[in-house]
Order: C-alpha cells, then structure tokens, then sequence
C-alpha cells in the first residue's frame, strides 16, 4: 500500500515541520477511512490502516472447527501473513512498520475447544467473569532485548539452546526459529521494495529519504540497530510484527530505551535535536502505544534527561492520540513536570497522563518483591504495570462484574425473607468469594493450557525465561503476577449506602418495596420518586459519607479474598485491582436495576471513579482522597478519570496549582490520573457529528483515541462523564 509516491513537484523543500503537518493530515484521512469502513471502534489508534482492496488474507486452519491453535496453527498463519503482508509506505516519514488488522481478531475470542471449562464457565456467567481463559498477553516485552541482539542474534539464541534443551521443547525452538526467519525475510523484502520506489520517486529528497529507509530495513534484517533512527525504525517493525499477531505490547521507557542511540549520535554528529523530534514524532504516527517517561532509579534519583523533553516536544508537534505516561516521584524535575501539564492543557488531548511512584513501588513490595525489582514495573496499559520481559500478567483482561455478585447476593437475601444490610454484605462476601476464587481458577487453567491454544510466539522472543527454557511465556515468566480486577465499586458502595440511610437509619423504606421498584425498574412516578430518593443517598467520593465507608469495606474484603488465593496456587502472585476499562457498558446491560438509583441496563461506574452527575460542586480533593482510600494496595492500579475545563489552565499560576495537586493526588496514595481537558461545546458538537471535530482525541480510559473512532454508545458514555463535570 503505497501511498504518495511522485505526488509532491521536484522541486518542492520539505522542512520537518512541513512533513510532519502533512503525516498528520494523512493520519486524520486514514482514520476518517476506518470510521466509514469499519464503523465505531471503541479501542486505540493503534496506528493501524485499512487494507487496500487487493488484499484479503485467508487463515490455514488445523481443527475440524475451522480455526487453527496451538504451536502449528499460529506458526504456519503468521508465517503466511508476514509473505504476502503488502508494505506500507509514505515518503515522507521516516519509518516504514503499519499493519492493517490483528491475526487474534480474525475470528474472534480463541480457545482450544479439546480444552474445555464448562464447570467453571457456569460460575463466569452466573457473576459476569471475564476470565482471562484464551486472553491475550499484557505483559511488557523487554524491547532492550531485542535492540540489543537484532533478529539475526535472536535468531542464534533460539538455536543455541535448542541444542541445550530436550527433544520435548523442539516445537517450541523450531516455531520460533521459522518466525524470525519469516520477520528477517520481511524486512528485506520492505528494504528491496523500498529501493525500487526511491528509483521512482521523482523528488530527489524524497528519493533519498526512501533509500536511506531501504539501507536501514535490509541492515536490520540481521544486525541489530546502531542509530537512533535505526532503533526507531526496529521498535516500529517490533510493534507491526506484534500488533499483527495479537494486538501487541507496550513500548516501554522511551527515554532510557533510546537515549544511548540519541547520545552516541550527537557526540559522533550524526543528528540534531530537530532530527531526533521528527524521527519521535514519526514513531507516534507509527503506533500509540504506551511509553512511560521519568521515575526514579534505585538511588531515588530522577532520570528524566534531555531525551525526556524531546519526547514531550514531539509528541506536542504531532498532537494526535499519545499514550504518553508521566512516572511521579518526590525527586521529579519540576520544570518536566510543568512542561508535561502544560502541553495536557495547550493541546487537550488526554496526554500525558501521570502515574504515582510511591504508592506503586511500595504496594508491590507488599507482595514481597526488592524495591529494585518494584521501580523497573513500567506503566504499560490502561491501567496496568509489569517488569519489561520479567512478568507474566493477564492485567485489565480478568474482571469481576461486582455489582452482578451484589444482584445475586440481593436476590438471595430476599429469597432467604430475612433482610438487612448485614445479611446482604455477608450474602456479598459469600458469592465475591466464590466468584473471586472462580476467577482464580480460570486463570490456572489459562496457564496450563494456553500454549496449545495461542502461544505467544512474538513476546516470547522478548521474555526471559522463555528461550531459555523451550516454554512459552506461559509456563516460562520468570514471575507470575497476575491482577484480578473487580468492577462496578462506586455502583455497588452507594446500593449499600442507599439501603443503609434509606431504609434501615431513616425508615422511609423497606427492602419488599425496594425489590419490587428495582423488579419495575423504577416505572412510574412513584418509582420516580424513589429513584431519585435513592440516587441522593450519601455517595461514593463525597467525602466521610456512607458510600465512602461502604466502598472502603468492601474494597478491603475483596483484596483479602485475592490475596488468599495465592495459598493455594505456590508460585502465582494474585493482585487485586479495581477498573473497568470498556466494560463499564456491557456489565452494565448485564444488571437490572440496582438500590443508588441507576437503572436496568445503565452502565456501571467507572474505574473506580464514583458515577457520573451526583455533586457539582468541583470537589476534585474530596474525590481524589476517597479513591485513594480505596487502592487496592499491592502494587496495581485503581485510577481517577478527571474531566477538566480548559479555563483551569489559561494562565501560569493555575498550571503551578495543578502541578501541586497532582503531586498531593500522589501524595495520599493514588496510583495513576487520567485527565481529558475538553469544552462542552466542542464534546456535544463531535458527538452529534464526529466529521466537525475529526482531530478531536480525548482519553477514553487509559488509552486515548480519536473521538469520531468511538460507537455512539461509548461517545455517549464519555460525553456524560464530561458533562458531570466531576472535578471541573
């Protein structure tokens, strides 16, 4: 797929400022063509593009059931894909390295059906499970790794100890090998292709970008990168080959990862900083995924660096959907840390977003790990931190619909017809539990059997453990930390408060009536009534009220019950957590009506931010302390979503403000902010017609995304977390 060859006069100069402007308008056509195509896609950017018509891969499959699994199945179809995978190219950037889909997303979830769970399936669906079973990864690769050796070194490596290891692990070496040799084959193949256009190209600048793009994909077909632009150039062609395969990974420390390259080519005066923006900006338009930036190192030092402003500065030039993340600490660089809130405010488009060191460090460490090991974890996806190449983890894909385990849990208490706020939360403690430790075993199960379901034949490469055992990253990590999150906490915490304040303190109520209103869905005037009644109960984040006590209660029972269930899995550590991401929608269709007030099939709060519209009043601290209240404590996430108006940032003395509270947000324990900065005006405008505002990004959970990507159904949901205005 190639895209403006010859398009530009001869004689036309292309500044990086110029390129840059027109990668932009290329990237805003490319997605506008995704939204008429493919409609609403409630996920990132992930710097994918449609693929041209001519295109249209057929999967092999090795199962009766049409599918393919296992070691052969993914190996002879990602084989076959990187073969005839058409390159993608545009003479302008300065990388090559876009895919067009996701293998895993061919035919949807994937599980090997000679595997099958049906016991533990029954209690996934009874409390609305995501299981983890058949998940892909979210797991950091270690990137340096793969800089370090090339394809061509880890090539070696996979046959060094094929050698060292028994027959049994021979699939597993001989697959790998065979993929490494299809990705180098791939990469000279885009380095020829590349060398046939510069011959083309009639712009004699362009033609050389082209052959300086065609010497360095060949180069990198074997050897491992030596430039900055060669590094690049290799984590976009790592990010194609694992989007391609299962929707990739994160990017890791972009600032130490590249800042070796940076020096080596500034002393040796290969680049310039105005390079090194437009080579960073061109890797945002190659993908959006996650890279963390700052921290401090074993000493408590800060490591932000000049690289680290560069990153800032290019990903301000580009401005699109960067998943950029602050790491927070005591040490921090102030004047980093300004830059990074001033460019959220001046572009408002939900980066960067800024994670919390001291509370991260200190609560993985609870889990018995050395501060060393807690401070390499990297923020890595919505949520969600791993060590790069080190961990294992299933975190933000295992989640636990609570407020369906407080449905069943109500719907006994009434059945039993001994009712009150005591009986329904040990009735809760009773199916979380059993829900909790379902969970559990379902991601054992994913363990023992997901390498011959869908082997992790890309991040494996990457992993240590994994090579050198003849094991896939499932059996091979060299730590299991594997995050159980719980949903639904602000809609389960203000039912409890409801009923307490409601029913049992004021007695303007009882529990008969309340389930026959939740049975009629609040229908009718009186229903009305009651609702509303119901929904202005003491509330989750309004600060020492009923639904904090509630919330703070029930988020310690549930850690208790994960943590325990490391006693009976030695060598898995659970880590409890609480988020929604995209679930906030289909969890709530899956729950009838409930006692704070929200209705049958509405959607559940998000993350662990209390629902939407209840106080207006700009509490931002009362709602930041209750949720720091609530993390979980064992070195994961419970985020804060913050919807900010503009005109909080308009002059210097209120970014200082907002750096303070930031710090104080991380001060009191609070693990990772996201905020969007976003008008009324312009939200309402973009959701009614996503085509007036197509730049439009906002942070959507823990990713952004191009507003006009979003269905209706999910513009809707942020555009009402917007317009309550919570913290505005």
């Amino acid at each position: 797929m190639i895209q403006h060859i010859n398009k530009y006069p001869v004689d036309e100069i292309f500044s990086y400022d110029k390129r840059l402007k027109l990668l932009r308008e290329h990237k805003l056509e490319q997605t506008q063509e995704k939204v008429e195509k493919e409609g609403g896609l409630n996920e990132d950017d992930y710097g994918r593009v449609v693929a041209p018509e001519y295109f249209k891969f057929k999967t092999v499959s090795n199962n009766p059931d049409g599918k393919f699994y296992g070691y052969s199945g993914w190996t002879e179809n990602f084989i076959n894909l990187l073969n005839e995978h058409p390159l993608y190219c545009d003479p302008l950037d300065a990388f090559v390295g876009r895919g067009f889909f996701f293998m895993r997303n061919i035919f949807g979830p994937v599980w090997n059906p000679a595997f099958p769970y049906d016991d533990l399936k029954v209690l996934h669906d009874r409390y609305n499970i995501i299981s983890g079973i058949g998940r892909d990864h979210h797991f950091n690769p270690d990137i340096k790794m793969g800089l370090d050796l090339g394809w061509g070194g880890i090539r070696k490596k996979l046959e060094y100890y094929r050698n060292e290891n028994p027959a049994e692990c021979h699939e597993f070496y001989d697959s790998e090998i065979r993929v490494v040799k299809a990705i180098s084959s791939f990469l000279r193949r885009t380095g020829y292709q590349l060398a046939e256009l510069a011959l083309i190209e009639k712009n004699p600048q362009l033609s050389e970008n082209l052959q300086e793009m065609a010497r360095i994909n060949i180069k990198l077909a074997e050897e491992p990168p030596q430039t900055m632009r060669e590094a690049i150039q290799w984590m976009c062609h790592f990010s194609m080959f694992s989007r391609l395969y299962n929707r990739g990974s994160s990017g890791g420390q972009l600032d130490q990862l590249l800042l070796p390259y940076y020096e080596n080519d500034i002393r040796e005066k290969r680049i310039t900083d105005e390079d090194a923006i437009f080579y960073l900006g061109c890797l945002f338009f190659n993908d959006s995924r996650y890279y963390q930036l700052g921290g401090p190192d074993i000493n408590g030092n800060d490591t932000i660096n000049h690289l680290s402003y560069l990153i800032l500065d290019a990903a301000d030039k580009v401005n699109i959907a960067c998943n950029l993340t602050i790491r927070v600490h005591d040490k921090i660089d102030p004047v980093y840390m300004r830059k990074a809130v001033q460019y959220l405010f001046t572009n408002r488009s939900g980066w960067p977003r800024f994670s919390g060191d001291k509370a991260l460090v200190e609560g993985f460490m609870r889990c018995g790990y050395s501060r060393e090991l807690a401070q390499k974890r990297l923020a890595s996806g919505c949520h969600w931190m791993s060590i790069p190449g080190m961990e294992y983890t299933l975190n933000d894909v295992v989640k636990i619909n609570a407020a369906k385990v407080f449905e069943v849990a109500f719907d006994e208490m009434m059945a039993d017809g001994d009712p009150s706020t005591d009986r329904l939360f040990e009735l809760f403690k009773t199916h979380m539990g059993i829900a909790v430790k379902a969970t559990a075993d379902g991601i054992v199960f994913h363990l023992k059997f997901q390498d011959q379901n869908e082997p992790e034949l890309i991040l494996n490469l990457l992993s240590h453990g994994p090579v050198e055992k003849g094991v896939d990253v499932t059996k091979g990590a060299t730590y299991f930390n594997l995050c159980i999150d719980a949903s639904a906490l602000a809609t389960v915490a203000d039912s409890f408060a409801a009923c307490e304040q409601r029913i049992e303190k004021e007695k303007r109520l009882d529990f008969h009536k309340l389930q026959k209103i939740l049975g009629n869905n609040f229908d009718g005037v009186r229903g009305e009534y009651i609702r509303c009644m119901l929904q202005r109960s003491e509330r989750y984040c309004q600060g020492n009220s009923l639904g904090d006590a509630w919330a703070q209660k029930i988020s310690s029972e549930f850690s208790q019950m994960v943590r325990r269930q490391n006693d009976a899995n030695p060598g898995l550590n659970f880590i409890p957590g609480w988020f929604s991401w995209a679930n906030t929608l289909e969890f709530g269709r899956k729950v009838g009506a409930t006692p704070n007030g929200r209705k049958a099939g509405e959607p559940i709060n998000h993350g662990a931010n209390p629902h939407p519209g209840f106080r207006r009043d700009g509490a931002v601290t009362a709602m930041a302390n209750s949720i720091a209240a609530i993390q979980p404590g064992y070195g994961n996430t419970a985020p804060i979503q913050l919807e900010l108006d503009p005109a909080l940032g308009n002059t210097p003395d209120s970014i200082d403000k907002l750096v303070s509270m930031i710090r104080t947000f991380f001060i009191t324990g609070n693990t990772l902010l996201n905020i969007n900065i976003i008008d009324e005006k312009k939200i309402l405008e973009a959701h009614e017609d996503p085509s007036r505002h197509p730049d439009l990004v906002v942070r959507v959970t823990g990713f952004t995304a191009y507003f006009s990507m979003l269905s209706r159904d999910f513009r809707q949901l942020v555009v009402d977390r917007i317009l309550s205005k919570q913290g505005a």
